[in-house]
């Protein structure tokens, strides 16, 4: 059974300027011990998912669908159940410490504090489990009398780790951990994350739009764009060898290290996500596209079987007559002779 199991989820925001569809309609699914990447540029939806899983969106989000978390639906806790289930069944490393933690209190009453909130552990208690939690994730236990300030960022970082860790939870959501550090620190953190969740069995979804990042970290790997999953498989061959366009764009804009082609020429993608509130017809990712054609204009895929494991929103992986039974118009030079 999957610890975690997202259906139909969609997320819209109220503006002054009218609704805006920032999630449409994606599922995905993380079993116990296992680690799903969720990639893609920023915009497309990606921290949006992640805080609609734990219901930390604000009041002008509308939600809808299942966030299934140990066969309950969060979507529909009471605000107590809602509570209990925070840090203890699943917890979230935010993106950027410096902001997530309270620059006036000590590192140690930080993590401490939903020890204490839940319940499972004495004052006492609690002080000897964040010198632990500290020395878990590479830090003296004597740092927990610190404040945010005077600790760099990798250290930050690593403290919000042992806060998302301190009430042992199922699953770990990291959204964007690293982006804010150089690259040494950056690896760093990875391992340590990497290390944390196979030790203690936890399941984890990260966040990052670096798709190197998450083929290297992750077992599956969705991408993302404009609100909706467009390709969906194990994380390494998505990365070495992406089915829609998007991904091999996404992966194509990493120079590999010993390439010089691709050093000397790295591919990139020109353009932005389109505006959520004003989305092409067809393909939201058609207008980028160096692979569109006229009948992706009239059809907004959904994700399609795409090899072993795999799926993406894209016609190009439908043969002919899986587009003609899925009513997705076939080319003309493709189509049968008395259809000429």
């Amino acid at each position: 059974m999957n610890y975690l199991e997202v259906n139909d989820l969609h997320v819209t925001y109220r503006t002054g300027g009218g609704d805006v569809p920032a999630v449409r309609g994606i599922g995905f699914s993380v079993a116990p011990g296992r680690k799903l990447g969720v990639a893609g540029e920023s915009g497309c939806g990606k921290s949006t998912v992640a805080l609609a899983l734990l219901r930390l969106l604000p009041k002008s989000a509308t939600v809808s669908g299942q966030v299934l978390l140990d066969g309950e639906d969060v979507l529909t806790m009471k605000w107590g159940r809602l509570r209990a289930v925070r840090w203890v069944g699943a917890s979230i490393v935010f993106q950027g410490a410096m902001h997530s933690l309270n620059a006036v209190r000590r590192i140690g009453d930080q993590i401490a504090e939903p020890l204490l909130l839940h319940g499972t552990a004495t004052p006492a208690a609690a002080t000897r489990r964040v010198a632990e939690l500290l020395e878990q994730v590479g830090l003296p236990g004597w740092r927990a009398r610190s404040y945010p300030h005077e600790l760099s960022g990798g250290q930050r970082q690593r403290v919000m780790i042992a806060m998302a860790l301190a009430c042992e939870p199922r699953l770990v959501i990291a959204d964007e951990p690293t982006t804010a550090l150089d690259v040494m620190i950056q690896a760093q953190i990875l391992r340590l994350i990497d290390r944390l969740v196979d030790e203690n069995g936890i399941s984890m979804m990260m966040i990052s739009h670096d798709l190197s990042v998450l083929a290297d970290t992750c077992d599956r790997l969705a991408v993302m764009y404009a609100g909706r999953i467009v390709e969906e498989g194990p994380a390494a061959d998505v990365f070495a060898a992406a089915r829609h366009p998007y991904g091999r764009a996404l992966s194509g804009a990493f120079p590999r290290i010993g390439d010089p082609a691709s050093r000397r020429a790295p591919r990139g993608l020109a353009g932005d996500p389109p505006d959520p509130a004003d989305l092409p017809a067809g393909c939201s990712f058609r207008p980028r596209c160096p692979e569109a054609e006229d009948r992706c204009a009239a059809v907004d895929p959904v994700l399609w079987p795409a090899g072993p494991d795999r799926a993406a929103a894209c016609v190009h992986v439908l043969s002919d007559d899986e587009a003609a039974a899925a009513g997705v118009p076939v080319p003309a030079a493709a189509a049968p002779e008395e259809t000429r």
